[in-house]
């Protein structure tokens, strides 16, 4: 019986082996289809893989505060301002009344640069002038630059950005010296303090002429303080005088899916190419091109037809350019009457550290290399007139010129890389091809450095090992039950 039991056993081991090699192999098959995926990036981790998908739009809109931002309570004065960290990204409130105060502790040899992105509520009523103005300021209350931003001839409710800057000029006497400096923010237009309405609110409005008291409700804001270094060796201080100024042709290519972001921070990374997006009225979509030095940006969007014909909208659709630290290079807008709709941004001159220096703020705006920013917001009255989509949206983006060498910078930028683009693309890439992210990114990334690429190879080199030590289980569990077969039938020769 024991013999018998040993042959059973026998048997019985040859079954359970035959089972646990079919468990083995289904494990592995599983293994490897599952740790591939697991290794590749989240879906707005990198171009490649938002080209892949064609999501919908979002039911609402709003803006997406950076994921590491930092609290700031605004202060009514200088005296209790917090201090704002270059590098760093701050979460505050902007009363519809007063100045909202924040201390800067700069040195004498970089330049600092504050953007501030005021939020509105969705349902904030505001006039053509509504918006917010950000300067910076020194001890003795002179200021040493100031910028204002408004919501525009639409009057929709959508993020609004304007700059503060202590810049080292030379020949410029304020502003110069080491020291604590202000960023003073503060509310613009009819709405601020007024109390009182617009009263245009007939054509472009979408509400039929009804007058709303204006929301009493604080904008949110995001502030984003950046540091320049100074330079190793001096540097020209004259503008371009001549540039390829001819307006440039617009792509044209099967374009490839994308979805925006809903903030700078998020902002969804695309290249030269033709691009299709997704949006609904009075949402803002956030995209980042990376543009080097000596190379020449240019942008057109289409806003597809409606599915009926109830009025116009003006400026229902507005595209505006942001350099790396968020200040406004320029924009371009267009009315809808429901029929398809493009418009595009101006030409613009290469991207060259001596153009801070230039007579016209657009062109001083061209100053850094790094991210651009095309942040497109369509107004909220097309909803009213023409219902609530999502409206088609195409992205035309070409990056011309050639790389050219930095201006050299001395020390490490505030954040760090920011103004840095990775690794020179001495020829634009080719119309269509904004699909496979090309030679380097706005994280530094060199040709040939896809991260979606390298998150492939991890993610097989994964697996790969995964079945290596699964089959090595499998051999040597495999050997140690051969083995302890012939044990037994050497102890029982006649079994």
């Amino acid at each position: 019986m024991t013999r018998r039991a040993g042959r059973g056993s026998a048997g019985l081991g040859r079954v359970r082996t035959a089972r646990w090699r079919t468990a083995v192999r289904t494990a592995v098959v599983g293994a490897v289809l599952c740790a591939a995926p697991a290794a590749l990036p989240g879906p707005a981790a990198t171009t490649a893989r938002a080209a892949t998908n064609a999501p919908d739009a979002p039911d609402a809109p709003s803006y997406a505060f950076a994921d590491d931002v930092r609290p700031a309570p605004a202060a009514t004065g200088t005296t209790g301002a917090v201090s704002l960290d270059p590098g760093a990204t701050y979460r505050s409130s902007l009363a519809r009344e007063g100045k909202a105060y924040y201390r800067l502790e700069l040195d004498g040899t970089s330049n600092a640069y504050v953007a501030v992105t005021a939020v509105p509520g969705a349902d904030t009523v505001l006039s053509v002038g509504d918006g917010i103005s950000v300067s910076v300021q020194n001890t003795d209350g002179a200021s040493c630059s100031r910028d204002t931003a408004t919501v525009g001839a639409s009057k929709s409710p959508q993020p609004i950005t304007a700059w503060g800057a202590r810049e080292l000029l030379p020949g410029r006497g304020l502003c110069q010296k080491a020291g604590t400096y202000y960023v003073v923010v503060e509310r613009t237009g009819v709405h601020a303090g007024s109390g009182r309405g617009d009263g245009d609110s007939g054509v472009g409005s979408g509400t039929g002429g009804e007058e709303r008291a204006p929301s009493a409700e604080p904008w949110e804001l995001e502030l984003a303080p950046v540091s320049e270094p100074a330079l190793r060796k001096a540097a020209a201080t004259r503008g371009p005088e001549a540039w390829d100024s001819a307006t440039p042709t617009p792509l044209v290519a099967e374009p490839v899916a994308v979805r925006g972001g809903a903030g700078f921070t998020g902002a969804s990374a695309v290249r030269q190419g033709v691009w299709s997006d997704k949006i609904v009225p009075g949402q803002t979509l956030f995209y980042e091109v990376p543009v080097d030095w000596g190379r020449q940006v240019s942008a057109a969007v289409d806003l597809g037809s409606a599915a009926k014909d109830s009025g116009y909208v003006v400026d229902a659709l507005d595209m505006t350019l942001y350099n790396p630290v968020r200040a406004e290079v320029k924009g371009t807008a267009v009315g809808y009457g429901g029929t398809q709709k493009s418009t595009a941004l101006p030409p613009l001159p290469p991207v060259g550290y001596a153009n801070r220096y230039a007579s016209t703020t657009s062109t001083k705006s061209l100053r850094f290399a790094g991210a651009y920013y095309l942040v497109v917001h369509l107004a909220a009255q097309v909803g009213d007139r023409f219902g609530d989509g999502p409206y088609g949206l195409t992205l035309r983006i070409r990056v011309g010129g050639r790389t050219q060498d930095g201006p050299g910078y001395a020390a490490r930028s505030a954040p760090r890389g920011i103004f840095d683009v990775g690794a020179p693309d001495p020829e634009p890439e080719a119309a269509g091809r904004a699909g496979t992210v090309g030679a380097a990114s706005s994280s530094g990334t060199p040709g040939g450095g896809d991260p979606a690429m390298k998150a492939v190879a991890v993610g097989g080199i994964g697996a790969g090992s995964l079945l290596l030590t699964v089959l090595g289980v499998w051999t040597l569990t495999a050997r140690r039950r051969a083995a302890a077969q012939m044990r037994a039938s050497a102890q029982n020769p006649n079994a």
